[in-house]
């Protein structure tokens, strides 16, 4: 017995030494990857002190031994902004590991032209709060980006986003006890399917905001997701526009253009199952000159809504308003158009004509209201009827070597 309980103890000691070894050995390795290359990262636990960070690097993959086999801790870091961050590079794989507690960003690339997440888990211990990082997965300013059968959790903003980018595609994943599950923020092209985004305050996001880089999104598909549970208390920093999300919040539309929503589940979610905004439901000010707030030409079809009858949360500004100015009572509508209309694009009869219009048709078990908050919801009104149109599918996302 004793022999096995030193044995134990000396494994554990080894254990303990080869932390900073592992970490420095990955460092160099990424700081040495020539073009083509692999950087294996073995099975084990390993406490990760500062950042992990590649620069400058083409066709480099940097590769787990799976999901639930490795796992970087990031519990005690005491250098970066990030778990592992990925910058300027060309082609670049991340895959079959996971990036756990990271001081901030779980795992970011920035300017990177084709980035593939592959089988990679986020998460934050125990129970969600606002001090853990913003984002889990989180490229931002890339092109070609491939997101598929990830895994994220606890992010104090959105576990899944993708920010002023360019050729996306989200699929396979699951998104819960985030604020937002997943978020497509001032990007174009993007296809997001076949998720599961649960037990988040909102589940998918589609943002256009003022004051970026990257000016207007657009052209993203959601469809084939189940979207359901989405009832998580809000625990945003004060301050993050993703704090304004109702708490109960399926699908969220604010200020975005070229979006369609299709054959998803959006099942229990308390407040809202689909909801478009203009930025100016926000109550932000906007200084951006170039911005555009107003959603215009989205579609919302085919979906399949189910909740129980029961009043909305009482949480947030939002929730106190679908309560007591909206007065929905247990008949809470489950697509919502907050029904602020730009007049320079001339509306009749609260929607656009042309292909800026806002058109929703053959959702299941779906009730609707235009609340009318330009005009301090004194017109609110459940017709559907001058939205109930069907424009012109937008393209599939094809990637660089998909058939």
């Amino acid at each position: 017995m004793r022999f096995f309980l030193s044995i134990m103890l000396l494994a554990h000691v080894l254990f303990i030494q080869a932390q900073p070894d592992v970490r420095k050995r990955v460092q160099t390795d990424l700081i040495l990857a020539e073009d083509g290359d692999t950087v294996n990262i073995p099975e084990g636990v390993f406490t990760i002190d500062a950042t992990l960070s590649m620069e400058g690097k083409k066709r480099v993959v940097i590769r787990g031994a799976g999901m639930d086999k490795t796992i970087l801790n990031f519990a005690g870091q005491v250098t970066g902004a990030e778990g592992l961050r990925v910058s300027a590079a060309e082609h670049i794989t991340i895959e079959d590991l996971t990036v756990r507690d990271a001081k901030g960003d779980a795992v970011k690339t920035m300017n990177v032209q084709g980035i593939t997440f592959r089988r990679v888990r986020t998460d934050w211990s125990g129970k969600p709060k606002s001090s853990n990082g913003a984002y889990g997965l989180y490229p931002v300013r890339c092109s070609d980006v491939l997101i598929e059968d990830c895994v994220a959790r606890g992010a104090s903003d959105a576990g899944i986003y993708v920010g002023q980018s360019r050729n996306i595609i989200v699929r396979g994943c699951k998104a819960f006890e985030n604020v937002a599950g997943i978020e497509i923020e001032n990007s174009s092209h993007a296809d997001v399917y076949n998720n599961e985004a649960y037990n988040n305050t909102g589940g998918i996001l589609v943002f256009d905001l003022p004051d970026l880089q990257v000016k207007r999104g657009g052209y993203t598909r959601v469809f084939d997701n189940l979207v359901r549970a989405n009832n998580l208390a809000n625990f945003a920093p004060k301050g993050n526009i993703v704090g304004k999300v109702p708490q109960g919040t399926g699908i969220i539309l604010l200020a975005a253009n070229h979006v369609e929503i299709f054959r998803n589940r959006i099942h229990e979610n308390r407040t809202v199952g689909t909801s478009i905004n203009s930025y100016y439901i926000t109550e932000n000010k906007i200084r951006d000159k170039s911005y555009d707030p107003y959603p215009t030409a989205i579609s919302v079809h085919d979906n399949d809504f189910v909740k129980k009858r029961r009043k909305a949360t009482m949480r947030g500004r939002m929730g106190k308003l679908y309560r007591f100015k909206l007065k929905f009572g247990r008949n809470v509508p489950d697509i919502i158009f907050d029904g602020i209309l730009d007049e320079k694009r001339k509306p009749v009869n609260g929607n656009y004509p042309g292909e800026d219009r806002i058109c929703i048709s053959g959702n299941r078990q779906a009730g609707f209201a235009n609340i009318d908050a330009e005009h301090d919801f004194k017109n609110i009104s459940r017709d559907a009827a001058p939205y109930t149109c069907l424009p012109t599918p937008l393209p599939a996302v094809m990637l660089p070597g998909q058939k």
